[in-house]
């Protein structure tokens, strides 16, 4: 047996850990066999990488107890992070400055002109990220086409470079217009940067965001440039902290597409990171689905913080190709600042375990969008919150157990939860009970309906669909969710409550670019497209190689956004990888109107078909993995924990229904609904007539009975 065969067939660990608004989760896989152990932690905001460590360091420690630490060395620590998406929101990035060609320096104020609320004479419209007076303007100029109409004079660099020097800024942007076709002169600024200021961040368009639309890929370049020093820091010292724990396994980072990079390849573009956590969860409903055969899935994930979904149809989710964060109004589309990356496309659906209950304007009850997070975190952490949140009321409903919350490590109180309840019972003229019931019903609703529109959006019926429920809170409310979208059927992963790490550690290494040069089809330049795509794919495997994947077993795609000549929306089209060439021509134009009609109905007769952005995919195989518990804690009956009071939604009244320990329970163990699972990082809530089987890998179906 060769060296490299008996490497892949050792025992080693694949660990991985995510952070979270609230909870940091951690996951170890023995590989080969799929045995994994689990850990969770509340996340420290003030250094999210000391709850990083502490899971790891538990995680080392339970396979230790069993013996396996001396046989199975850590092999790779895949991990995902919130940090870019707070760095963005609360406005804690680095002082940047930006360089644009001369007469675009306001690109960033103007934006869309777009009021995303029309008639809200209190608009407030997401303020840039650099401010005017650190935006310097350079006299050049390229066209459309790429061609050099103003040169970029030596003159100009060295006063620009003066006046860096001036700002002492700690990162630069460079976003020169259509540097997209022609990136010569970013290229150019960025070499004079690097050598005049040594260390000093440098993000240029062509680099992040190679892409048509100049006020998007602007923001974009001027996000990645305004969090690239935080998150570099935080990976070098992260990598620091996982080399300590585990001296030889290479730190691997989660992007937002699904798939994983290297840590350097992560700190050049920082951006990247923005939906890694959420996307984790999504890859492990997939690989729920694909071991049990399952087309058609809602991936539905629940945190401490927020909620998400995404449709996946066909074991692949959707990517999206925009994205908007840090929005000044939560829910309304235009509220934010506009990023181009690769992303899955999820939808934020609602609230989270630490969503805040409060009275609006109204005199209404409402939930969210501010969260106690993990600090104070719910009343009833009994760490010092005090408002009532959809934890506080899940307690009060019986849906939790206050004595074994995380296994028992951290007591609820119910006597705190109650009295936050009533705070607000006593401006709304009702119980604490009442309230309860009205947070947890308020929750449901917001996400199913939020669920439903995605559904619709996508053209899809939710009758034809699987949940499939991931995230500390997830399976708490997913069969609410499930029965007012009419989803017939739920699934509950083995380790729901860490279903972000199940993905990271089935994720795939992947690699994403793309290229804007617009123009019909028939007009296009076969030739000169063929070429970038040459350039975009060595420049993709040598990430991809960084990121150890094997250069044999990947899988390349060609994709396009479409749309017909005149049109403002795009369609994303998708082949495999094929020369490309004029044949390529026919096929783009066939899944073209494929894709058109299924999303519009018709096709738009005597339209020109047109080519605006060229993309390339690149990621190692996927493979369904199948994990069991790492020790012995099923057992050959299952574990009952008695019976609990819990509110049964249908019944409109309180109810004595069966408890069981849900890791005691053995593959093919069936259950009748109302129940309630619990295991240390999460709570299966079935309120409902329900068929509960347990799967072969571990998974709890959930099949609904008298779904309307």
């Amino acid at each position: 047996m060769s060296t490299r065969a008996r490497r892949r067939t050792a025992a080693r660990l694949r660990v991985a850990v995510d952070i979270g608004g609230t909870f940091t989760d951690g996951l170890a896989v023995l590989v080969p066999g799929g045995r994994i152990w689990v850990a969770k932690t509340l996340t420290t905001p003030r250094d999210p990488g000391d709850a990083v460590s502490t899971v790891i360091a538990d995680l080392l420690r339970q396979v230790g107890a069993l013996g396996r630490q001396p046989a199975a060395p850590v092999a790779e620590v895949v991990h995902g992070t919130t940090l870019v998406t707070n760095t963005l929101i609360e406005r804690k990035g680095a002082k940047c400055a930006l360089v644009v060609t001369a007469g675009t320096r306001d690109v960033l104020t103007i934006g869309r002109e777009i009021r995303y609320e029309l008639y809200d004479l209190n608009l407030r419209i997401p303020t840039p990220l650099i401010p005017e007076e650190l935006r310097l303007e350079v006299g050049e100029r390229i066209d459309v086409r790429g061609e050099i109409v103003t040169p970029l004079p030596d003159a100009g660099i060295e006063r620009l470079l003066g006046e860096l020097g001036s700002l002492r800024v700690e990162a630069v942007a460079v976003c020169l217009l259509h540097a997209y076709v022609n990136d010569a002169h970013e290229r150019a600024i960025e070499a004079a940067i690097r050598e005049r200021f040594p260390g000093l961040p440098v993000s240029i368009s062509s680099g992040v965001a190679r892409e048509i639309r100049e006020y998007e890929r602007m923001s974009t370049t001027a996000a990645n440039a305004y969090v690239q020093p935080l998150v570099a820091r935080y990976l070098e010292r992260l990598d620091a902290r996982v080399h300590a724990l585990a001296p030889r396994a290479p730190l691997r980072i989660m992007v937002s597409s699904g798939g994983f990079t290297s840590g350097a390849a992560a700190a050049r573009t920082p951006i990247l990171l923005l939906e890694s956590g959420p996307a984790g969860g999504v890859l492990s409903a997939l690989n729920t689905a694909r071991l049990n055969g399952i087309d058609r899935i809602l991936a539905f994930d629940m945190g401490g913080t927020t909620a998400k979904a995404c449709v996946a149809v066909g074991g692949e989710p959707l990517v999206a190709h925009s994205f908007e964060c840090a929005r000044v109004s939560r829910f309304a589309r235009g509220s934010g600042l506009p990023i181009l990356m690769p992303s899955i496309d999820l939808i934020e659906i609602g609230a989270g375990g630490g969503s805040i209950a409060h009275v609006n304007e109204l005199g209404l009850l409402n939930v969210g969008p501010e969260s106690a997070g993990a600090d104070p975190g719910p009343a009833c952490y009994g760490q010092g919150g005090t408002a009532a949140t959809v934890t506080d009321a899940d307690l009060a409903l019986g849906y939790l157990n206050a004595e074994n919350f995380l296994g028992g490590e951290m007591k609820l109180r119910r006597e705190l939860a109650d009295a936050a309840l009533r705070g607000l019972a006593a401006k709304l003229g009702l119980t604490a009970t009442e309230v309860a019931r009205g947070v947890s019903d308020i929750v449901n609703e917001n996400m199913a309906a939020a669920a439903r529109i995605h559904i619709a959006e996508k053209g899809h019926d939710p009758r034809a669909f699987t949940m499939v429920a991931t995230g500390g809170a997830g399976p708490v409310h997913a069969v609410e969710v499930a029965r007012k979208l009419r989803i017939p059927r739920v699934l509950a992963t083995i380790a729901a409550g860490a279903g972000s790490c199940l993905g990271l550690i089935a994720a795939p290494a992947r690699v994403d670019r793309a290229w804007s040069s617009p123009a019909l089809v028939k007009d296009v330049d076969w030739s000169r497209v063929a070429k970038a795509f040459g350039g975009l794919k060595a420049d993709a495997e040598r990430e991809l190689k960084s990121a150890g994947a094997e250069p044999g077993r990947l899988t390349w795609w060609i994709g396009a956004e479409m749309r017909y000549a005149g049109q403002g929306h795009n369609v994303a089209v998708s082949l495999q990888w094929c020369k490309v060439s004029a044949a390529t021509a026919p096929r783009l134009l066939k899944e073209f109107e494929r894709r058109y009609r299924q999303l519009y109905g018709r096709l738009v007769p005597d339209a020109a078909p047109q080519v605006v952005t060229w993309r390339l995919t690149g990621r190692s195989a996927v493979t369904s993995q199948r994990f069991s518990w790492g020790d012995a804690r099923v057992s050959a009956r299952p574990v009952s924990r008695g019976r609990r009071e819990i509110w049964l939604p249908l019944a409109r009244r309180f109810g004595s229904v069966p408890v069981y320990d849900r890791y005691s329970l053995a593959p093919g163990s069936r259950l009748a609904g109302p129940v309630v699972l619990e295991e240390r990082e999460s709570t299966l809530v079935v309120p409902v007539p329900a068929a509960v089987t347990v799967l072969p890998e571990h998974t709890v179906s959930v099949t609904l009975k008298d779904v309307p």
